[in-house]
């Protein structure tokens, strides 16, 4: 039997994140104030930060400065947002899966061999290296949804352990057979010209993998809402006794919940792979996986939602950077706004109850409905 682990999924409202992030942003301005000598210089450079610096010269005319941090900022927006997509799928069945994290390592891991290992133009070697990372996520993803679904294992648990497999397997594969040995350190040998993804600015590592985002979030969303796995996903998510009692395929649709969260965590894995890092190195950093969790929860699971609620949480990270630089304010503060920006999203009682316009009408009218019920 399949024990129940994480709440339905509430549709937010088109004002919800909004206000839940300038509600943040003002409580975080009162932290900043009396933290800071200089509030307000700490506060433009946490919002203006990562922005690119536009100036006009007379002698050389339009220059844009700082094009580099920006940059940065659509990176990893574009992993956070396939890392969110790879855990928001399985919450929309009620499923608290922590394992895009080993998926990614994984994905990226046999994206990577592939490209080393396929010669020929880029037209035959990126579509292998995209089916070999497809295919590897896909897998890793059916091991604990199979796990949920036959032994009744806990996916928490499953996904995490199964994390610290992946990256061990990851550093193993690495270090025995991968190494490159003139590298000077751990690593592979740099992927071939025609394995990587052509860059959209200059001076970045933003690649082509951006245009690729808007086709897989509509896959996304196209999965929950147009296709009979979508439906049965959504059902298992927000009403499971009614699913079982209808003669749903419960155990499945776990499965391939789990499954499916493995796909977009293997876009994540090429897109490290073949366009920000074009080598794999193995202390490659785990823990992203947090991270588009915390992304999946401001967009509360909502496909459409998740580049928006990555480009934010993107940007504060670099706003941060620039604010630590440029005032007396450390980056901490900036945890403790997404803290908030995500206790304003998550609330559901909260939010809706105290932000939502027709709350706010509700009590507008309140008086002048007492005053006429007393007459």
């Amino acid at each position: 039997m399949i024990q129940d682990t994480a709440s339905p999924t509430v549709t937010p409202q088109p004002w919800q994140l909004p206000a839940a992030i300038a509600a943040a942003l003002l409580v975080g301005f009162g932290i900043t104030a009396l933290v800071s000598a200089e509030p307000w210089r700490a506060w433009l450079a946490l919002l203006t930060g990562a922005l690119p610096d536009i100036r006009f010269s007379s002698t050389e005319g339009w220059q844009v400065h700082r094009l580099v941090r920006f940059g940065s900022v659509i990176e990893e927006a574009i992993t956070l947002t396939f890392l969110g997509l790879a855990i928001a799928i399985p919450f929309r069945a009620r499923q608290f899966s922590l394992g895009a994290d080993g998926q990614m390592f994984l994905s990226a891991l046999a994206a990577a061999a592939v490209s080393l290992t396929i010669g020929g133009p880029w037209y035959a070697v990126l579509p292998a290296a995209f089916a070999a990372a497809v295919l590897t996520g896909f897998t890793w993803g059916l091991v604990p949804g199979w796990l949920k679904a036959r032994y009744g294992a806990n996916e928490i648990v499953t996904t995490l352990m199964l994390n610290l497999i992946a990256v061990q397997l990851y550093r193993l594969v690495i270090t025995q057979w991968m190494n490159d040995p003139n590298a000077g350190f751990l690593t592979t040998p740099v992927l071939p010209a025609a394995a990587l993804l052509p860059n959209l600015l200059p001076r970045t590592n933003v690649s082509a993998m951006l245009l690729l985002v808007p086709f897989v979030v509509a896959g996304a969303g196209l999965l929950l809402t147009r296709t009979t796995v979508g439906y049965e996903i959504r059902t298992v998510g927000q009403a499971p006794a009614f699913a079982r009692q209808v003669g749903m395929p419960v155990e499945r649709t776990v499965i391939l919940s789990m499954a499916l969260g493995g796909i977009f965590a293997a876009f994540a894995g090429v897109h490290v792979s073949n366009a920000l890092l074009k080598r794999l190195p193995v202390d490659l950093t785990p823990g992203m996986a947090f991270e588009g969790l915390v992304v999946a929860l401001l967009a509360r699971n909502e496909p459409r939602a998740i580049p928006m609620a990555a480009f934010l949480y993107a940007y504060l990270r670099a706003g941060a950077q620039a604010m630590e630089r440029t005032s007396d304010v450390s980056r901490e503060v900036v945890l403790v706004i997404q803290a908030f920006i995500i206790l304003f999203v998550v609330s559901e009682r909260l939010l809706p109850a105290t932000l939502s316009p027709a709350r706010l009408l509700q009590w507008v009218r309140a008086p002048r409905t007492r005053a006429q019920e007393a007459r």
